[in-house]
């Protein structure tokens, strides 16, 4: 049985106050013991945010971090060993904002995905289309070309210290969201394609999905059998909201 998971991406948000508060109302929710709870704060507060739920069950995840492992000249990067120094746990890769506004390639996100689980971390792999991508029926090709630019070159074992999260480009902070039907099928077409290549990790790999998840749809979302949860964007920056989504997974 796989341990639902939902994730907050707070993105580029938040101020000191502003997330002290965000998580001051956020340990007033009752968040249920069978499904893990992550934040993914900006770079400059990981620190801040890790102290402050350090008496929960809440682990902190970066939003990025560097292709090269060790330390080096790389003005501006964050190496995944520094971010496990601070004590995060996860760390997104390959996030559709990150290939659009930095151009990252599939090369890319497999070495930052390497540099994550050399240093202990554990990756998350964002994958999705574009609405162009869906309308010409290329959406699990596009996908699958980029859960296999990790697979190919590292092989199917990698994902069984990993997590994926379906977020298709059109839903992301845009209020539209995949239907329930739409996830599930490309979160079952994932789960597939990971179990042609070994039936035993594709049924321990958690399958996220994103892309406008909010109270309202999460219970919905949550209940297809190859969904396991949420990684969500602008919900997340409201506790009350997040906690219902927490909640919608644990049920």
């Amino acid at each position: 049985m796989r341990r639902p998971l939902v994730a907050g991406n707070w993105k580029m948000h938040g101020t000191c106050a502003s997330i002290k508060l965000l998580l001051n109302e956020l340990a007033t929710q009752v968040l249920p013991a069978e499904v893990d709870v992550a934040v993914f704060p900006g770079l400059v507060y990981l620190q801040a945010v890790g102290a402050q739920v350090a008496q929960s069950d809440i682990v902190v995840g970066a939003q990025d971090c560097a292709v090269q492992l060790e330390e080096g000249a790389l003005t501006g990067e964050t190496s995944a060993l520094q971010l496990a120094d601070i004590g995060c746990s996860m760390v997104l890769v390959g996030h559709s904002e990150r290939r659009q506004l930095q151009d990252e390639t599939d090369s890319v996100i497999c070495r930052k995905f390497i540099a994550a689980q050399a240093a202990g971390l554990t990756p998350v792999l964002c994958v999705g289309e574009t609405l162009a991508e869906r309308e010409a029926g290329q959406a699990l090709a596009v996908v699958q070309r980029q859960i296999d630019a990790v697979l190919v070159e590292l092989g199917v074992d990698v994902f069984a210290k990993a997590v994926i999260a379906y977020e298709p480009v059109w839903a992301i902070g845009s209020g539209l969201t995949a239907t329930p039907e739409q996830a599930q099928d490309i979160h079952a077409q994932i789960r597939a394609h990971i179990a042609s290549h070994s039936a035993g990790v594709a049924q321990g790999l958690r399958i996220l999905y994103g892309g406008s998840v909010k109270a309202a749809n999460a219970a919905e979302l949550f209940a297809q059998a190859d969904i396991d949860g949420g990684l969500v964007g602008g919900a997340s920056l409201n506790a009350k909201e997040f906690g219902a989504i927490c909640r919608a997974a644990g049920n």
